[in-house]
């Protein structure tokens, strides 16, 4: 395999950085993967024991309200994924410090980082978060690039991950204009599927707590369910393809949290998966296969069945269920 070039991948020991990272060893790219803490196993074995890993990984403890130790990481790449940002969407009690600067200002350094280091292209990992709540949404269209989540609504409300996405998604393109930039949005729904590090992501949590029989969260919800690998994989499309531009919906269908639920239920009877009403948000259309810019570069969705499938088997496989 010819050696390809550098990538750096924020946030790599996560979920999705996790499997990004796999898959760009696979393609033969050399990879710098940010982590939190260089001395924690929990963050950095998994990464080092990937196929490749011992000649084309390295990694690189960053803070991202540290610029300096940023601009390191990126020294030398020729592109950047920047995955990393704070998920917090339970309890949030100070969320400009705990979300707010660090998605803004972290988004801000890692642009600003790649602008002094010569890099080609940057691929932002923002969210359906940024694109949804939007209440003044036409109910008669379906989601598409074009929905902005309602900043004012959040604030008012208190939903403050929305916000935090938003924002952050917000001045990347400001800084992109200003800065001539080419940078590169992928907004990915419910992110679910196989587990490579030890810990889950925050829409794993959620699916545990369907199969524990949780009712009393997320009946009054529209999801985009979307598998693991196809985020990872949609990542490295949007690096690699120079005609790709904008934002990037990335789910494989808009549907109700009822309707997930069910198909849950009728595939794992065994769990007590509670049923919930199916039309909470009317205004909210039900749509297949809505990431039509990413269909367009070539991916084809995982189906929610096997969606479901996968993320069981790891939860199963991991000791979470």
């Amino acid at each position: 395999m010819e050696p390809k070039e550098t990538v750096c991948v924020t946030g790599g020991s996560g979920f999705i950085g996790s499997h990004v990272v796999r898959l760009l060893l696979q393609r033969g790219y050399t990879v710098h993967a940010t982590v939190q803490h260089l001395d924690d196993e929990a963050e950095t074995k998994h990464l080092e024991s990937m196929d490749g890993a011992q000649d084309r990984l390295k990694l690189f403890q960053i803070d991202l309200l540290d610029f300096d130790s940023i601009l390191a990481a990126v020294h030398g790449v020729s592109g950047i994924l920047h995955i990393a940002s704070p998920c917090i969407v339970d309890l949030v009690r100070d969320p400009e410090r705990e979300l707010i600067e660090p998605a803004v200002k972290g988004t801000i350094n890692v642009l600003r980082a790649a602008k002094e280091s010569g890099v080609k292209r940057v691929v932002v990992t923002s969210s359906i978060s940024s694109m949804v709540p939007n209440p003044g949404w036409p109910a008669d269209v379906v989601m598409d690039e074009e929905c902005w989540t309602d900043l004012e609504y959040c604030k008012q409300n208190g939903i403050w991950y929305p916000a935090s996405k938003t924002m952050a998604e917000k001045a990347a393109w400001e800084f992109a204009r200003e800065n001539g930039l080419d940078v590169v949005v992928i907004n990915p729904g419910t992110v679910m599927g196989p587990i490579i590090p030890s810990g889950i992501n925050a829409s794993m949590a959620m699916f545990r707590r369907l199969l524990e029989g949780c009712s009393d969260q997320y009946m009054n919800f529209f999801i985009g369910p979307v598998h693991v690998e196809d985020v990872a994989l949609a990542h490295i499309l949007l690096y690699e393809n120079p005609a790709a531009s904008g934002r990037h919906l990335c789910i494989e269908s808009i549907c109700h949290w009822s309707d997930f639920a069910s198909k849950a239920a009728e595939l794992y009877p065994e769990y007590k998966i509670p049923s919930f009403p199916k039309d909470t948000q009317p205004g909210v259309l039900r749509a297949q296969n809505p990431s039509k810019k990413l269909i367009a570069l070539g991916m084809s969705f995982i189906p929610m069945e096997q969606i479901i499938k996968d993320a069981v088997e790891s939860l199963k496989s991991k000791a979470y269920i």
